[in-house]
């Protein structure tokens, strides 16, 4: 039976099992007693907006006959605009998305439609419909995998943003993936891109890499802030921010980049530069607000590097910091922890003081990506570990690395994995005990997700 008459059949059946007329029908339903008798007659065919007002006043759920109706209006007749644009914002606010992948496979053959899809795909990012977003975003892409468009590569940039999430092995894939459409964008989109990009990899901890993206952005806003002499509205602009941020901000990436290669000396040079950027003259109220986020990071920052450099005396002053800026309460930490573990400092008094805050700091975190918080806690947790195995207080210790091990695994992180098995084994309890019984059940789960995405990092550990 065709899709069409299974939905008209349907409405026929109803109305007559329950013994309605036409005309009440229409009335309990809001769609016009000429318009319903043309429709069941297969005679008219049915709007959206009728369909969902026979669907409630058939007292069935919202987008009862989506599946069916896809069929027969898009998938085994040629689509009309008219009728695909509303189906698909209506299956984007219901999560139907299975009814939208079906219908734009369809479309993939017709090319038609593609600017129509693209201006779609942006409301619904904008609507906060990401996974639909993302379906209309690779359905364009693939239409126009053999164009040299800026369309593409803004396509492109849409699915590498929405692709990223916790974990790392999918976040490097989308990054390698997205890199090679950077330059077909436009001059300011390329300016957020390598900034996520090179945020991503900082995440990854790829420093040569972040290293290089952050150059390229520095030279690629230069090249952009020479001819723009004027300041842009922020309506009228395509960055996201402000133009001296994106050169303010690439060398912060530097400074960290540097830091997290054991460059301090140069790390604290780039410090200096970003705060000195990052001091516009006549700022306005979003200027403003960048400003004195570069001036935290360079406080913040130059007590970091000074503190890794071996200088304890400004440890005072980074927990003052840390105090009076509490969204810097994880990053902070992991700071004091490595640099502990490295001159083999004291600061259980600080652990006691902080660690409680840190679990609901991690998801208050403001102006980090997902992946990047969650990495700093598993960061946090690794350092924390390894303070206590330091220390020789192996339960805390090896209670900490049972979970960061656990984090590592929901991020797929491989090179906190091995660190995390390789601790373990260097100071795993003797007998049976309740970490190590923990262990055994992290290490199975381990196990059975590297084999089945064929991945050797077990074999390795």
């Amino acid at each position: 039976m065709e899709p069409a008459t299974t939905i008209r059949s349907t409405i026929e059946d109803y109305i007559r099992k329950q013994g309605y007329t036409l005309q009440y029908f229409a009335d309990i339903s809001g769609v016009n007693a000429g318009t319903l008798s043309a429709i069941i007659k297969g005679t008219r065919p049915i709007a959206m907006a009728q369909l969902d007002l026979i669907t409630q006043g058939m007292n069935l759920e919202e987008g009862y006959f989506y599946e069916t109706y896809g069929g027969e209006c898009f998938v085994e007749s040629a689509p009309h605009w008219r009728r695909l644009e509303p189906f698909l914002q209506r299956c984007a606010e219901l999560d139907k998305l299975d009814c939208i992948q079906r219908v734009i496979q369809q479309v993939t053959d017709d090319r038609s439609y593609i600017s129509e899809l693209f201006e779609m795909a942006e409301g619904m990012l904008e609507r906060g419909q990401q996974q639909a977003a993302r379906m209309l975003y690779e359905c364009v892409a693939e239409c126009e995998k053999y164009q040299h468009s800026e369309r593409l590569a803004l396509c492109q940039y849409r699915i590498f943003t929405l692709s990223l999430g916790q974990n790392q092995h999918d976040n490097l894939r989308a990054a390698v993936h997205f890199e090679p459409y950077i330059n077909r964008l436009d001059e300011e989109r390329q300016l957020d891109a390598i900034k996520d990009l090179a945020n991503t990899y900082t995440a990854l901890r790829y420093w040569e890499k972040v290293f290089n993206l952050a150059e390229e952005l520095d030279q690629k806003t230069k090249i952009l802030q020479s001819y723009t002499k004027k300041k842009i509205d922020k309506s009228d602009r395509l960055t996201a921010y402000p133009l001296f941020v994106y050169r303010a901000y690439s060398n912060l990436l530097k400074s960290t980049a540097c830091e997290k290669q054991g460059r301090y000396e140069e790390a604290l040079i780039y410090t200096e530069l970003y705060a000195k950027l990052a001091n516009v003259a006549e700022p306005d109220e979003e200027d403003q607000i960048f400003i004195d986020k570069f001036a935290g990071w360079m406080e913040a920052n130059t007590y970091l590097y000074k503190l890794m450099m071996g200088d304890h005396s400004v440890l005072s002053a980074y927990v003052k910091f840390i105090e009076d800026n509490e969204a810097e309460l994880l990053p902070a930490m992991i700071n004091i922890l490595e640099a502990a573990n490295k001159f083999n400092h004291d600061i259980d008094d600080l652990l006691n003081k902080f660690s409680d805050r840190i679990n609901s700091e991690i998801i208050r975190l403001k102006g980090y990506t997902e992946q990047m918080r969650y990495e700093m806690y598993a960061a946090f947790l690794l350092e924390r570990s390894l303070y206590h195995l330091n220390r020789h207080e192996y339960r805390e210790g090896l209670k900490q690395l049972m979970h960061c091990l656990e984090e590592s695994i929901k991020l797929n992180n491989q090179t906190n994995i091995i660190h995390c098995i390789s601790l373990y084994e260097k100071h795993k309890p003797m007998g049976t005990t309740e970490i190590e019984h923990q262990y055994k059940l992290i290490m199975m789960e381990v196990q059975k997700s590297y084999e089945k995405k064929e991945n050797l990092i077990y074999n390795l550990a």
